[in-house]
């Protein structure tokens, strides 16, 4: 991992319009105020249960979703920042960064074949000089992907959900990129499929430098495959450090309860381990409660917790963390 920042987020806000009334605009905030960085050759996890904006961020960073407010910057560059009323075209910047979507088969133009699929973004950003260098770049695209040259002449609903997926990491490589947001990729795969996936993901990144920001439910696998580990509750970034010091030493209340969920593999020590049930329900994104966002649900809360939202800070070896319990 190198020390160069490739991607900074700053205070990135993305809010999608809901129907309201006649008299007041609704918003659904799926990012609140995140701000942070994406080191140059690392993987950055996020976890956090369904519904608390990490597709969202995602998404957002690479500009699928146009931001809310906030301030973007990529290799220093920056793309997007509100304040300065910059919004760059991001025509130049889609060789640089691609997405890897959850759900392959929605994902993947049922109409396509495979290498026309993963040959379009050759052809928008006029990569190859003829039809000769194109079927072979393809070709080599699918064989990195542990695909066949002759799965370039079938549909995606010929191929199993694994090999939908390695179709997509195709697409996403095809152009070359550096920086990749790998939206929840094993999601919808088999377990027996989910660790070769992983592996060769890991294969990739160090054959082609890639930066990655792993979106993820299961924080086990987060862990396996991450440098650093970001925490998001409802929008908010929570806890931020190195993927060892968020699981051997979580510091939010919101983090130790997902750690407390994963399964151990001795089933003598997971039987009689303390889980950590929360009480009460998501509060909606739409109505966030004030303060932090996490109060009404953690048993250490305070009133303080339920007025002033606290912000990411260093509790040392740069542990972030935005709690007040200390």
């Amino acid at each position: 991992m190198d020390e160069k920042k490739l991607v900074e987020v700053e205070n990135l806000k993305k809010y999608f319009p809901v129907k309201g009334n006649l008299f007041k605009k609704q918003y659904v905030q799926a990012v609140e105020s995140v701000s942070l960085c994406i080191y140059k050759g690392e993987t950055l996890g996020l976890v956090g249960e369904s519904g608390c904006g990490k597709t969202s961020l995602g998404r957002t960073i690479i500009r699928l979703y146009e931001p809310t407010s906030g301030k973007i910057v990529y290799d220093g560059n920056p793309i997007y920042d509100s304040e300065k009323n910059i919004s760059v075209n991001m025509l130049p910047y889609r060789r640089k960064m691609q997405i890897i979507f959850q759900d392959p088969s929605a994902s993947l133009d049922p109409r396509m074949t495979v290498g026309e699929i993963v040959g379009e973004a050759l052809d928008i950003h006029n990569l190859c000089a003829n039809k000769a260098e194109r079927r072979d770049r393809i070709n080599h695209l699918l064989d990195e992907v542990g695909l066949n040259t002759e799965h370039a002449n079938r549909f995606p609903h010929e191929f199993s959900g694994g090999q939908q997926q390695r179709v997509g990491i195709a697409r996403a490589l095809a152009v070359e990129p550096e920086f990749i947001v790998c939206d929840e990729p094993i999601s919808a795969l088999d377990v027996s499929i989910q660790s070769q996936v992983v592996n060769m993901l890991e294969d990739l990144q160090k054959e082609m430098g890639l930066t990655y920001l792993f979106i993820a439910h299961d924080i086990s696998v987060v862990r396996h495959i991450s440098d650093r580990i970001g925490v998001m509750y409802l929008g908010c970034l929570v806890e931020l450090a190195e993927s060892y010091e968020v699981c051997s030493n979580p510091l939010h209340p919101y983090t130790q309860t997902l750690l407390s969920a994963v399964p151990l593999p001795d089933p003598r020590k997971n039987k009689t381990r303390q889980r950590i049930l929360l009480e009460g329900d998501i509060p909606s994104p739409m109505n966030p409660p004030t303060g932090c966002r996490f109060h009404t649900r953690c048993p250490y809360a305070t009133e303080q917790c339920a007025i002033v939202a606290p912000t990411l800070e260093d509790r040392g070896n740069g542990h972030m963390v935005a709690c007040w319990n200390k």
